[in-house]
């Protein structure tokens, strides 16, 4: 995944039937039925994590610390 320029690797595994998709740089995490909704889905909270941090004035913070 791609923010700003910058690659955020993503880790998926699979948990009781349910795939997780969990950012490390970011500590953001989703889940989907299958690899294409976990995907579509990590996308979304990590869009929602950046506007947050955006709103927070943190963005520049935490992303250089990843």
């Amino acid at each position: 995944m791609n923010i700003e320029g910058r690659d955020l690797p993503i880790v998926f595994f699979e948990e009781d039937g349910v795939i997780i998709a969990y950012c490390v740089s970011l500590d953001v995490s989703s889940c989907g039925h299958d690899l294409q909704e976990a995907k579509r889905n990590i996308r979304d909270a990590l869009t929602g994590f950046i506007k947050a941090c955006e709103k927070m004035g943190t963005v520049e913070e935490v992303l250089g610390s990843c």
